[in-house]
């Protein structure tokens, strides 16, 4: 059927202004980080800036070593990715691809881990890390990740699952040993759900808050999150740092998420099926 311009121009219009309803949030942080002080304080409250400050996002930049908490947040996000990927395919492949003896039980104990709430295993992680003497250093948020996830390894399982037995059957014929069937063959076919994978564990690692509060102490060793509530602290009654330091943090992860959607849309279809 055949839909005529006027209802798309609708559509459109509809569609726009819904997206803005929920855009406004940003838009205002956008507008109030441009502001003066005096225009902050105004009432009403104007909705855009007489003259942008743009220096005002280098003023708050520079009030405290958000640049040192820019690198901690790259290290720990890029390695707790890399962690997540690597041991999630690895687990999700061994489960989808092979018979071995207590496979499903196996499968159920890690599903079951899912219901255990991270606030239970706080405080023994804690003693173990101190433990290791891990306490105050990166450690106890990156090499968790390379233990995987009971969430990832479902999804990425049930992708597995729905590829035919005869892809890895006719590369043993051809002479490809397990690490080449699950490197040349699986990895390239696992692409979108990986990218979905990233994409949820960037979104997470970079907006933890909790987990570097706990296992951090040194300033030097603070992430964006940390630093941001820290910031917080310090400027409580100044609006505009906070809201230009707020604005600079969201930017990574609303930029994954836009470059990643389309991944994202074919990785979660991928496993649903």
């Amino acid at each position: 059927m055949k839909i005529s311009r006027t209802y798309k121009a609708v559509i459109y219009t509809f569609l726009i202004l819904f997206s803005l309803y929920f855009l406004f949030p940003f838009i205002w942080v956008l507008l109030t980080a441009l502001k003066s002080n005096a225009e902050v304080s105004q009432f009403p409250p104007k909705i855009f800036p007489a003259i942008p400050q743009f220096h005002n996002f280098i003023d708050a930049w520079t009030s405290q070593p958000f640049g040192t908490y820019l690198k901690n947040s790259i290290i720990v996000t890029t390695m707790t990715t890399f962690g997540q990927l690597l041991s999630c395919s690895l687990v999700a492949y061994g489960f989808a691809r092979y018979d071995f003896k207590y496979k499903n039980i196996l499968f159920v104990i890690l599903l079951s881990t899912m219901m255990i709430p991270w606030d239970v295993t706080m405080i023994p992680l804690y003693m173990q890390f101190n433990l290791f003497g891990w306490i105050n250093t990166l450690k106890p948020l990156i090499v968790p990740a390379f233990f995987g996830s009971a969430y990832y390894i479902f999804l990425l399982r049930q992708f597995l699952m729905n590829i035919p037995k005869d892809m890895e059957n006719a590369a043993r014929i051809d002479g490809a040993n397990e690490f080449q069937i699950y490197y040349k063959i699986f990895l390239p076919i696992m692409k979108a759900p990986l990218i979905l994978i990233a994409v949820l564990n960037i979104l997470l690692v970079w907006n933890d808050y909790l987990g570097p509060l706990i296992f951090l102490q040194d300033q030097s060793k603070y992430t964006l999150a940390l630093g941001l509530a820290a910031f917080k602290g310090v400027h409580d009654l100044q609006i505009i740092p906070i809201m230009s330091i707020t604005l600079i943090m969201i930017i990574p992860p609303v930029l994954v998420f836009f470059f990643a959607q389309k991944y994202i849309v074919e990785g979660v279809s991928g496993s649903i099926k």
